[in-house]
């Protein structure tokens, strides 16, 4: 294994057949990715002469000879970005598409996107679909794509970024948080506020969600406190009602409840609105908080405690590296963690026990 820009570990390519150098065996040695290196040798032009020169040492040095009857990049791209997300109705998203847009600025670039609707089998059709139209660059929801997806976007010919979280292995460029950081921060917060029975609660729970979950089980576990009884999930879809439902429920099992980590904001305000129609004291007998922090958060009743998300500098950043790679600049960091904020309020302010 080996340290990628961010520090984190990276699989080791390996070549592939006879042993014979590859094209990213020049990428790892020049220090740009596959797809900079496929096109700084066929289209020469649109990459910086440094580049070109950095990227013809790693051809020499490794004795790489392009093989003609290799796939080839389309020699002419559609001024089109395809970004694919898994909803359209879920405000985190649509903070995403408002900083790909506003990042887009004055470029002759347009953007074509398509939802998923969370499914594996959406994405590996849209993205045939996108690719079959030569975009010049891909940006994707998430870094849990099926075997086919991985193999279509590792082959795209353009410039990949994947988005919201950050992990081991980038197809290309990687921009993101860890959602297990965030689900262990928020619940070691309410263990310090006192809080011992805490619950979560969890909707549809996509791979994001899961590793949230995955980080409050290792804090109530580093805390001798977890139980399965504690945690209450459905694969249905989030919303404010499903959250009064899911806490009645995860109430029911568990009376000695005194604290809940939320999968979202939906959920938490939902947990906030069956608390006060039941009378519960919200933070005395009950701890809420949620995860990203949209604006109802800090407008509710009490304010309610979440893990903010920079959704917004997720999007931008992210067209940004597309449009960098695009032009052939040089991509200084291709994995960019951005992280998290907790962000305290009176859902949560007990004293320590």
């Amino acid at each position: 294994m080996k340290s990628g820009p961010d520090g984190a570990k990276t699989k080791p390519r390996s070549r592939r057949g006879s042993g014979r150098p590859t094209l990213s065996d020049v990428a790892d040695l020049a220090g740009v990715g596959p797809i900079t290196v496929s096109r700084a040798l066929r289209e020469p032009s649109r990459v910086s002469p440094e580049l070109r020169e950095r990227i013809d040492a790693a051809v020499k040095n490794l004795g790489y000879v392009l093989n003609p009857n290799a796939r080839a990049l389309a020699s002419v791209r559609a001024d089109v970005i395809g970004v694919l997300i898994p909803s359209v109705t879920n405000n985190v998203f649509s903070d995403v598409l408002r900083g790909i847009h506003d990042g887009l600025g004055d470029s002759a670039m347009q953007i074509q996107f398509g939802n998923t609707h969370y499914s594996v089998r959406e994405e590996e059709r849209l993205l045939r679909v996108f690719l079959s139209q030569h975009p010049s660059a891909l940006i994707v929801s998430g870094i849990d794509q099926s075997d086919e997806s991985r193999k279509l976007l590792e082959t795209a010919g353009c410039p990949v970024v994947q988005i919201m979280e950050t992990g081991p292995d980038p197809i290309d460029m990687m921009i993101g948080f860890s959602h297990f950081d965030g689900g262990k921060v928020v619940t070691r917060h309410l263990l310090d506020q006192g809080c011992r029975h805490i619950g979560f609660i969890g909707a549809r729970m996509d791979p994001r969600s899961g590793r949230r979950l995955a980080g409050y089980s290792e804090a109530m576990r580093e805390a001798g406190l977890f139980d399965e009884r504690l945690v209450t999930t459905t694969t249905l879809p989030s919303s404010v009602t499903m959250g009064s439902a899911l806490f009645s429920d995860a109430l029911e099992r568990m009376p000695e409840l005194d604290a809940i980590v939320c999968n979202n904001d939906d959920l938490a305000l939902g947990v906030l609105f069956a608390c006060h129609r039941a009378g519960i004291d919200v933070p005395g007998r009950v701890g809420i908080a949620g995860f990203n922090d949209h604006e109802m958060m800090a407008a509710a009743w009490p304010p309610i405690t979440s893990i903010r998300t920079p959704r917004y500098e997720i999007g931008k950043q992210a067209i940004a590296m597309a449009l960098a790679e695009i032009g052939g600049a040089p991509i200084e960091r291709r994995v960019i963690d951005l992280g998290f904020q907790l962000m305290t309020r009176d859902s949560t302010a007990r004293l320590p026990a």
